[in-house]
């Protein structure tokens, strides 16, 4: 009877263990996400993609997000050149515990297009990100169950190690490790894994150029590599401004396809 007693508790003890565990995960994540407060963002960018053979193109990008009256994030990004790309309009809403709902505008059709939650795996404009990937650092917290796996140095940085599982199996990704720095709660390293159940991520996004951006520790560069292409993409933001005025229309379809507000 003592016996049957004594693994109860146990079970209950490594239960207990296991939530908070999974508490902290989740609390982590969500100070990483939740650590610059900005009514707005704007940026300007400079994309460079580059191929397995090693040649690159780049690209110049302007991007504008604002949180939305029902809590998520809005976000819209706008090509200015070159001239093969420049004109091309992305729009993506978050709706807290659903799917993104997502837009976007190519001069070459001449019309808004929806992009179907289904199509979250494909390439966005033939970069390594995926649709996806554009939001991943935003992310709804409670779409995935966290868990901290342990805590080690990265680059000289102590970090917590995070395993985030997502809740609906449709998702691209099988599981998401992210290492989150512990002074400045800044996400640097971010491994993205598929539904293969392979040992190793097939993508792996690195955050660094950290710069004090008004008065907020900001991340300037990030990358992201495909592993079996060899391939990468990498953005190098040249310009960072918060809290500036961004007009509601330019989050709108109507924005997308005229490029005018």
């Amino acid at each position: 009877m003592k016996k049957n007693v004594f693994f109860m508790a146990i079970l209950v003890f490594s239960a207990f263990c296991l939530h908070a565990q999974a508490q902290d995960g989740e609390s982590i994540i969500r100070a990483s996400r939740d650590r610059i407060k900005a009514d707005t963002v704007s940026t300007r960018s400079k994309m460079v993609i580059s191929a397995k053979n090693g040649s690159t193109t780049e690209r110049v990008l302007d991007q504008y997000s604002k949180d939305g009256p029902n809590g998520g994030s809005r976000t819209v990004i706008v090509f200015q050149s070159p001239s093969t790309v420049a004109g091309t309009r992305f729009l993506t809403m978050e709706n807290p515990g659903s799917a993104d709902d997502r837009w976007i505008f190519l001069p070459s059709l001449g019309k808004v297009r929806r992009v179907a939650a289904s199509e979250g795996g494909g390439s966005f404009m033939g970069t390594d990100f995926s649709y996806d990937d554009i939001s991943s650092m935003s992310r709804d917290v409670e779409l995935d169950t966290h868990t901290l796996l342990r805590e080690e140095d990265l680059g000289g940085s102590a970090c917590y190690v995070i395993q985030s599982v997502p809740k609906n199996s449709s998702y691209q990704y099988s599981k998401i490790i992210s290492w989150v720095t512990k002074d400045s709660k800044i996400t640097a390293k971010i491994e993205l894994y598929d539904k293969k159940n392979n040992a190793s991520p097939v993508k792996t996004v690195e955050m660094s150029g950290i710069k004090e951006i008004q008065g907020r520790s900001t991340v300037t560069i990030t990358k992201i590599t495909t592993h079996a292409a060899g391939t990468s993409t990498t953005i190098n933001m040249e310009r960072v401004e918060y809290d500036k005025n961004i007009p509601e229309k330019v989050f709108s379809t109507t924005f997308l396809e005229t490029g005018k507000i």
